[in-house]
């Protein structure tokens, strides 16, 4: 018994993260409402240079 603990004690710890990739109606939302945000700013604050456009397209990349 102490050696099957032993082996499935990893591979639950690595699959657990992965039953968390679901993405709910909240996290939607929030991301729309961030986007919304962002495009407000973009709309008010454009950016102004090549390296300010670059910034804002890693970070949306990246979000």
């Amino acid at each position: 018994m102490q050696k099957l603990m032993r082996a499935a004690l990893p591979a639950l710890l690595l699959a657990l993260p992965l039953a968390a990739c679901n993405e709910g109606p909240a996290e939607r939302a929030g991301r729309n409402v961030d986007n919304a945000a962002q495009n407000l700013r973009d709309t008010i604050d454009p950016p102004r240079g090549p390296g300010e456009r670059l910034g804002r397209s890693l970070d949306r990349a990246t979000n």
